[in-house]
């Protein structure tokens, strides 16, 4: 519906939860990485833009017409997120190989070589942190997977119902 349109509860859940998730698990990897010092590696960062652009997308569901293609666009955002870390968690897990070459390292932005030389480097093959043998990448596949799949549900069973 538009912007005009009345809302079902359906599509409202759906907008919420396309907004919610990926600003709670980007919260989450800002609070690991500033307050825990858990550094993003590359591919920790790859699944980041998907959820800002899942942000950026439910933002303009909430006020735009076609308010049901932003939320599922948004969904679809959240989806990719939770892809790429599915295929990072394999990668963590050593089910397959990663990207050559995938490793980031946290500078100390002080100048000196010998700094930087001794800046921290974040490998994408071995998980930073776990719970209960999953890690970060792995709750973001999870999380995210589940997420996008209900969003959708919601949005094709808000539309059955409408009709």
């Amino acid at each position: 519906m538009g912007r005009t349109g009345l809302e079902t509860p359906q599509e409202k859940l759906a907008r919420r939860l396309a907004l919610g998730v990926p600003a709670l698990l980007l919260g989450g990897a800002l609070i690991g990485e500033h307050v825990f010092d858990l550094y993003p590696c590359e591919m920790c960062w790859w699944q980041r833009w998907p959820h800002l652009a899942a942000i950026a997308l439910a933002l303009v569901g909430a006020f735009a017409p076609y308010r049901r293609f932003w939320i599922a666009m948004a969904a679809g955002g959240i989806l990719t997120s939770g892809l790429i870390g599915g295929f990072h968690a394999g990668v963590e897990y050593g089910w397959w190989e990663g990207i050559t070459g995938c490793a980031t390292f946290t500078p100390d932005l002080s100048g000196s070589l010998d700094s930087l030389n001794a800046a921290p480097t974040t490998r994408c093959d071995q998980a930073a942190w776990t719970l209960a043998g999953i890690s970060l990448a792995g709750f973001n596949f999870l999380i995210s997977c589940v997420s996008a799949v209900t969003i959708f549900a919601l949005l094709l069973g808000g539309k059955a119902k409408a009709a």
